[in-house]
């Protein structure tokens, strides 16, 4: 059976960035930005803000749910799936729990210094409203992660910070920590 990575992390963390190079190592390798699939919505998509609705609640189960049913279809024909989705600290991202049972499923969080998430942010979208909306997000997610961290440890997260490493270095820590060899 081939693996599947749930990489979650506050926006500007480089959570498709690694969730692309990670499928990249595996002869079949797919990647699945949730981001993407949300982005499907040709009108009516709500965007995470600091007072969720009923609706982007709705639309974020939908995606994650189809996202669930992608990654095991695409697993069952041999592909590695990375998955990349934003902490959620309103859901914890329970939409996940039933494929995360699976065999091969890791949970990875990348959690590299907020002042760090804050410059990538940056560095990708320049100043602007988008870094803007999206330091919001930043700002929320590390909130709730100062906490959460050591308690996703003992629920089986692996937590990476990717402060101060490439893109490599980081796939490489999370091959070696999950055990997964590369296809």
């Amino acid at each position: 059976m081939t693996p599947i990575f749930l990489i979650a992390g506050s926006p500007g963390v480089g959570k498709s960035t690694i969730g692309k190079a990670l499928a990249g190592k595996f002869t079949k390798g797919m990647h699945i930005p949730v981001d993407t699939i949300r982005e499907m919505v040709v009108s009516g998509l709500r965007q995470p803000n600091p007072q969720w609705g009923k609706e982007l609640i709705e639309q974020l189960e939908a995606a994650r749910a189809s996202v669930c049913a992608m990654a095991l279809r695409y697993r069952s024909v041999g592909f590695a799936i990375t998955i990349d989705d934003f902490w959620d600290p309103y859901s914890l991202l329970a939409e996940y729990q039933e494929l995360l049972a699976t065999p091969q499923a890791h949970k990875i969080l990348l959690y590299p210094s907020q002042e760090t998430a804050m410059a990538r942010n940056v560095g990708r979208y320049g100043p602007g409203e988008k870094a803007d909306y999206l330091a919001v997000g930043i700002r929320i997610a590390y909130d709730d992660l100062r906490t959460a961290a050591d308690r996703l440890k003992a629920q089986g997260w692996i937590v990476v910070d990717s402060t101060g490493q490439s893109v490599e270095e980081t796939v490489a820590e999370i091959l070696e920590r999950t055990g997964e060899k590369q296809q």
